[in-house]
């Protein structure tokens, strides 16, 4: 089995916690530590789970935010059958699980 490593994001948790509702409110405390994020960079950071992320930055949220590392960033491990990817057995699975039934078009009652 491989083990596959991903993270649950709380930033948007912990601003709520400490009464910052709007991704706005999140910029100023930023480039007050030297981090200077457009806008749309700053509404990305709260409303998705990053990709990537600079050690500056995250060393100035858990400044901001007054926490740890693992309270922002909470890791998940899942194992997954060798040779297959978690994404692959995911979307295949729900794929078929959620895809709606095709309609079928009957002619009128009557008609033949």
């Amino acid at each position: 089995m491989k083990r596959n490593v991903g993270y649950v994001w709380h930033l948007r948790d912990l601003m709520a916690k400490r009464g910052m509702f709007n991704t706005t409110d999140l910029a100023p405390l930023l480039a007050e530590r030297g981090i200077d994020l457009s806008t749309v960079q700053v509404y990305r950071l709260v409303t998705q789970t990053p990709e990537r992320l600079s050690l500056k930055t995250l060393v100035a949220l858990l400044d901001i935010l007054d926490c740890k590392a693992e309270a922002l960033i909470e890791p998940v491990l899942a194992s997954v059958p060798a040779g297959k990817r978690v994404n692959e057995e995911l979307s295949v699975t729900t794929l078929k699980k959620d895809r709606p039934k095709p309609a079928r078009i009957l002619p009128p009652k009557g008609s033949d």
